[in-house]
């Protein structure tokens, strides 16, 4: 038997393995502020065993541009059927570059509500990502 190898010193420290979102979909550009979601949605606080997607906000019925955050409702006290609910809407700022808005949506109203303006992106996410008033993970 062979004995083992030391691993190199200097090198990268190891990774831990991170709870993943469903990943960007496949053929098209990936936006990298889309994939900064995606990835960040790994160290989310609440509903870590459901996989949220990121989804363009052009794609979906309404006005805005940016990036909208669903994900399945497990708990079925919004969608009794257990479907997928939006969580937050990341819009961006075209007064500040790099800057986004940040909107949650209100289940009982149906409506976006905004919560913070101009963020940069890591706070925004930051604020949907630890949730402690339950703005955004109903």
């Amino acid at each position: 038997m062979t004995p083992r190898r030391a691993p190199p010193t200097g090198g990268p420290p190891p990774t831990r393995r991170r709870r993943r979102a469903a990943p960007p979909a496949p053929g098209g550009v990936v936006d990298l502020a889309q994939a900064r979601i995606v990835r960040a949605l790994g160290d989310r606080q609440r509903y870590t065993y459901v996989q949220p997607r990121v989804v363009a906000r052009a794609s979906l019925a309404g006005p805005g541009a940016g990036w909208c955050i669903v994900s399945p409702n497990c708990s079925r006290n919004i969608d009794p059927a257990g479907g997928d609910i939006p969580i937050a809407w990341l819009e961006p700022d075209n007064a500040a570059a790099g800057h986004w808005h940040l909107h949650a949506f209100d289940h009982g109203a149906q409506q976006w509500q905004c919560q913070a303006r101009s963020l940069p992106l890591g706070e925004a996410l930051a604020c949907v990502l630890q949730d402690p008033e339950r703005r955004y993970w109903p």
